[in-house]
């Protein structure tokens, strides 16, 4: 399987302000490129990686217009962070600022009383697919699960939240993962959770818009708050561009009712 990724974003910074940028695939890839621009002059970002091994490509920038050029390539399965730890899986098992486990613990357990591993999984993605709509625009980027479940629709990000938190809720270390997603469509970058059962980190995607054998991992974290693609500090700052690609050579059909790993 090989895939290839890209990501142009374009922004237009008001003062100077430091600016975080999640775009890179996780671990690295076979042939990748990274640029970044300010007012058409390039600058050198710094590359830091987070506890969970997302890379975090971090400049200062001036007010103007600052861009970024990424593409990456990546041949076969692609490894992309260690086996979880102890105190991973107690840190993904705590509530969090938009998965509010402790809040929607007596639905998941009032839902799926008595299911564990490949079935619980399933179980929770059919639930929460079959309950949400999927509706562009209908969130804001403040809302959290439960708030998710009240409106009945969200985009990708909000059903992922959902997951995680009826999992959390139910004792099931779980998270969520930005991706690159060949298939989606509409193109954009992707949100999935992750649940760790049977020894491993397994993916739940209740939107089904994209097989999860093809995703490439880009951040992990508790919620939308440790993976955002673009934050800021410092400066206001408007987004004028996001174009996202993601392409394999064989698309690949996807059961839902298998465990699959993000690689």
């Amino acid at each position: 399987m090989q895939r290839s990724v890209s990501a142009q974003i374009t922004v237009t910074v008001a003062d100077a302000a430091r600016l975080a940028f999640m775009v890179a695939v996780a671990g690295g890839a076979d042939d990748e490129r990274l640029e970044l621009a300010s007012n058409g002059a390039p600058i050198d970002p710094v590359e830091v990686t987070d506890a969970a091994g997302s890379r975090i490509h971090v400049v200062d920038t001036e007010p103007g217009t600052v861009s970024l050029s990424y593409a990456a390539t990546v041949d076969g399965r692609h490894p992309s962070v260690a086996p979880a730890s102890e105190l991973e899986l107690l840190e993904y098992l705590r509530p969090s600022r938009y998965s509010e486990a402790d809040r929607l613990g007596p639905t998941a357990a009032a839902e799926f009383a008595g299911l564990g591993g490949a079935a619980l999984l399933d179980a929770v993605s059919s639930w929460v697919g079959t309950r949400l709509a999927y509706v562009p625009g209908s969130s804001q980027p403040t809302d959290g699960a439960v708030q998710t479940l009240l409106a009945r629709k969200g985009v990708c990000r909000d059903y992922a939240h959902l997951v995680v938190a009826l999992l959390r809720g139910l004792d099931v270390p779980a998270r969520l993962a930005a991706v690159y997603a060949p298939g989606l469509d509409p193109m954009d970058f992707h949100a999935v959770a992750e649940a760790h059962v049977d020894g491993a980190w397994h993916v739940v995607d209740a939107t089904a818009l994209a097989p999860r054998s093809t995703l490439l991992r880009i951040a992990t974290g508790r919620d939308a708050a440790d993976t955002a693609f673009l934050s800021s500090y410092g400066g206001s700052v408007s987004l004028e561009r996001l174009e996202v690609t993601a392409v394999v050579d064989d698309l690949p059909r996807d059961d839902v009712t298998e465990l699959v790993e993000l690689r």
